[in-house]
């Protein structure tokens, strides 16, 4: 028997219509397109509107579409991990209430926290499930709905943050193809970087904390940006040099979209030309656990079975990691 693997086979996505453009911006805070897009490559950014609608809105629609495309029953779902810091509620998870409303009454789910690396850890967990036979076909969605957090009176974090959700359809494999290896790690002395106040058992919600817009992400932009060049690129190169992969064998980097110029570090580290890299961070922002996903959504049709992969993230907490999936279908059928 074959090693069994977790190969992604189906994948969907879904960003809000709503645009909030550089220019729009520039009538709410004190900056404009130039600043913006020389600092961080973002010309525009999606945001869930709606009374009611949460990330679980978003994950919905992207996780209709992997099974839809996939034509795979929701029923046939064994497991359903959903990865966001944007839970729809506190207690109840956002995967589980998405598993009822598509459909996927076999299956039991979980949510995962690990701010912008969330995808990568969902996708190592969810491949081990199947790596060791517990399960045969997962759904994971990375996604998030960032606006819900963002104080749009702060420059230094509205303008990076944008809403939406991509999800993968994860199959057992005796192939080759999938997950190959996982590199993840985190170094909790960085919380105090990148953070939310309130709202936790910490400092639990109160007038004082919402007077104090306690409630919305805080960030150090210049200690996260040495951390996350730093650590992105050395974990994609580290998991290039555990694979013996050079830069010829990598067919594509899907990075995490939090800012360019980390994004170029990464592509420089591992010796990639640009037109290996997915890039959409200009039209959607960071969206946070979902960037990855949407990036294999919006290049799906490029890709290529047997293409190598290196996903690379750096997120809050601090998490970062690097994943080599070996892709398992032409995209463009």
């Amino acid at each position: 028997m074959n090693k069994i693997t977790a190969a992604i086979t189906s994948i969907g996505g879904y960003v809000p219509d709503y645009i909030l453009t550089n220019d729009e911006l520039a009538t709410m805070v004190d900056t404009n397109d130039e600043w913006i897009t020389s600092r961080t490559g973002i010309k525009e950014r999606r945001i869930l509107k709606g009374e009611g609608m949460g990330v679980s809105y978003m994950g919905i629609k992207a996780a209709n579409e992997a099974l839809q495309k996939a034509n795979v029953d929701p029923k046939d779902i064994d497991l359903v991990i959903f990865t966001t810091c944007t839970g729809d509620m506190p207690v109840a998870s956002s995967a589980t209430y998405l598993a009822t409303e598509i459909g996927a009454t076999n299956a039991y789910g979980f949510d995962i926290m690990a701010a912008c690396s969330g995808f990568l850890y969902g996708l190592s967990t969810a491949a081990k499930f199947i790596e060791a036979g517990a399960h045969k076909k997962v759904l994971l969605v990375g996604g998030d709905k960032m606006s819900s957090i963002i104080d749009y009176t702060d420059r230094k974090t509205c303008v990076i943050f944008g809403d939406g959700a991509g999800a993968v359809l994860l199959e057992a494999n005796e192939e080759g193809y999938g997950v190959q290896d996982a590199i993840l790690k985190s170094d909790g002395s960085g919380r105090d970087l990148l953070k939310i106040d309130a709202g936790g058992s910490m400092m639990p919600p109160s007038q004082k904390t919402i007077d104090e817009r306690l409630h919305y992400v805080y960030q150090d932009g210049p200690h996260v940006f040495k951390f996350a060049v730093t650590n992105m690129a050395d974990v994609s190169a580290e998991i290039m040099k555990k694979n013996n992969l050079t830069s010829e064998d990598v067919n594509w980097l899907v990075p995490h979209q939090a800012n360019k110029r980390i994004i170029d570090a990464t592509a420089n580290r591992m010796g990639l030309d640009e037109n290996k890299v997915m890039l959409n961070i200009q039209r959607y922002g960071n969206t946070t656990s979902g960037t990855i996903p949407l990036c294999l959504w919006d290049y799906e049709k490029q890709l290529k079975k047997g293409d190598n992969l290196v996903l690379a993230a750096f997120g809050g907490g601090f998490t970062w990691g690097a994943i080599y999936v070996k892709w398992a279908y032409d995209g463009n059928k």
